[in-house]
């Protein structure tokens, strides 16, 4: 395969990653490509090893898969990731992972726990200094005036 042509069929792949939460058809993608479908759907298959769709269904999987892992609703995720049916949506899922879309979660969930308090490592600093108050840092012996620490002198208070 000649470099632009492989060059186009990138461009249309990118076109993919970028809009695999939104129907994307045939034709729109080989017209990216400057090919026609018929050729676009053989020379990406030859130079991917799998065709636009099943390129497409693998994206959204592990878009579901990683905002199953945050703990997202299955069904928020199914629509997010550009499904328009649950149960289109878990029986795909199931057929490519062996588990229904919460079998597979609740797994994973169990195998890497998410702290209650994460949710707090997301407030931005800024609107904690305004509506936290800051607790002084206790001074030791021998260590530095905590006004010239990086940070400065107070750590903020989650409690």
């Amino acid at each position: 395969m000649s470099r632009p042509s492989y060059h186009r069929l990138v461009i249309a792949r990118e076109l993919l990653r970028e809009r695999y939460s939104e129907p994307l058809p045939l034709r729109e993608l080989a017209a990216a490509a400057g090919l026609s479908e018929f050729h676009f759907l053989r020379a990406y298959r030859a130079a991917f090893g799998e065709t636009p769709h099943q390129h497409f269904t693998r994206l959204r999987l592990e878009h579901a898969k990683r905002a199953l892992a945050r703990g997202a609703a299955v069904t928020d995720v199914c629509f997010d990731v550009g499904y328009s049916s649950l149960g289109s949506f878990s029986a795909l899922f199931a057929r490519a992972t062996g588990r229904s879309p919460r079998a597979w979660q609740r797994e994973v969930r169990a195998l890497v726990p998410v702290p209650a308090d994460l949710p707090r490592l997301y407030i931005p600093n800024c609107f904690l200094s305004f509506f936290v108050d800051p607790v002084p840092l206790p001074l030791s012996s021998g260590s530095q005036d905590p006004r010239s620490a990086p940070g400065g002198p107070h750590v903020i208070s989650l409690t």
